[in-house]
């Protein structure tokens, strides 16, 4: 090697080292509130003529999206992560200052109440499958003594309490007694013989019930009386352990299903209808109908990137990082050869 050469060599050094301390400068105090606002804003201007389907490819979407359902799932982060929300949510300080009322809007809760119970196919469908478990006659029958038991039971009660009542009940208990049994063994003949024509029966009161007893009415009493209460006031409904239990479970089924292929084919549907709607549309614009405006863009970076560099720098990480990406240049023989020719 020439002196030459190792003259160019130094200076080359030299202007990566200049060029690092740069690089660091612009990533520095209010200097890096500046240089992210420039870079975010530059990159929006080109996302105003770049479109969703020229940025990303949807099979390379869907693949993407895949893995990391695939990756997330398969870790242990979302079993760990919901042990340790449970308890965390479940004491949450604020549900004892806050009410349903306060967190979701009584009109949506009408709405949807009103839109569920008009939902007549959802109600003839899911009562009408119900006749097709054997089970549901012996939880008919179950249903209808019990009904039956108790009527009895209190009238009986009640009946007692009044002088010369006990003995005229007592006629009427039999006569109840005898037509219990003879239901009892009806019931059970129906049950063996053709659960589903008395399940059906049963549907057909259930589905007139939906259709004309004030459910809604109903419902939205139940909402004005849990509304009013703190949502702590839940935790009565729930233990801590029932709903950690209840968490993994769920938790357990999403990660279990997401290698099936209809959980690849949701999301190849879902990326197909996003790209067909929003493929031929500038990203910015896209963005912009998300509620994603650019002020609010860069102060969102500007607000984290500061504690991100400054942690990146504070242990030489970001200098060796910034080194490392601007070294190659610098040695390249392009480089060499410039600064090489210009001291000859």
């Amino acid at each position: 090697m020439t002196v030459a050469d190792d003259q160019t060599r130094k200076l080359a050094d030299r202007l990566l080292d200049a060029q690092v301390e740069f690089v660091l400068a612009e990533l520095s105090g209010d200097r890096l509130l500046e240089v992210v606002e420039r870079d975010v804003r530059d990159a929006l201007r080109v996302a105003e003529t770049v479109t969703l389907a020229d940025a990303l490819d949807p099979k390379q979407v869907s693949a993407t999206v895949r893995t990391v359902i695939d990756l997330v799932g398969g870790s242990l982060l979302p079993g760990e992560l919901a042990r340790a929300l449970v308890p965390a949510l479940y004491e949450l300080e604020a549900s004892e200052q806050y009410g349903l009322a306060d967190v979701v809007d009584r009109d949506q809760v009408d709405a949807l109440v009103a839109t569920v119970l008009s939902m007549h196919k959802l109600h003839e469908r899911a009562l009408n499958r119900l006749t097709d478990s054997p089970l549901m006659a012996t939880i008919a029958t179950t249903f209808v003594n019990k009904i039956v038991g108790d009527i009895v039971a209190q009238n009986r009660a009640v009946a007692e309490k009044i002088p010369g009542m006990s003995s005229m009940f007592s006629l009427g208990l039999d006569a109840v007694s005898r037509v219990k049994n003879v239901s009892d063994q009806l019931l059970g003949d129906v049950a063996g013989k053709g659960a589903q024509f008395a399940l059906k029966r049963l549907n057909s009161a259930t589905l007139d019930l939906i259709r004309d007893a004030p459910l809604a009415d109903a419902a939205m009493e139940l909402w004005d009386l849990q509304a009013e209460e703190r949502i702590s006031e839940l935790r009565d409904y729930v233990s801590e352990a029932e709903l950690t239990e209840l968490v993994e479970l769920v938790v357990e089924i999403a990660v279990v299903s997401r290698n099936a292929e209809f959980v690849g084919a949701v999301v190849d549907c879902v990326v197909d209808v996003v790209f067909e709607k929003y493929g031929q549309r500038p990203v910015a614009e896209v963005l912009a109908e998300a509620g994603v405006s650019d002020d609010e863009l860069v102060a969102q970076v500007t607000q984290h990137a500061p504690g991100i560099v400054a942690a990146a720098r504070a242990d030489g990480r970001l200098g060796e990082l910034v080194r490392a990406r601007l070294e190659p240049f610098y040695s390249s023989d392009a480089v060499l050869d410039i600064l090489a020719a210009r001291d000859a």
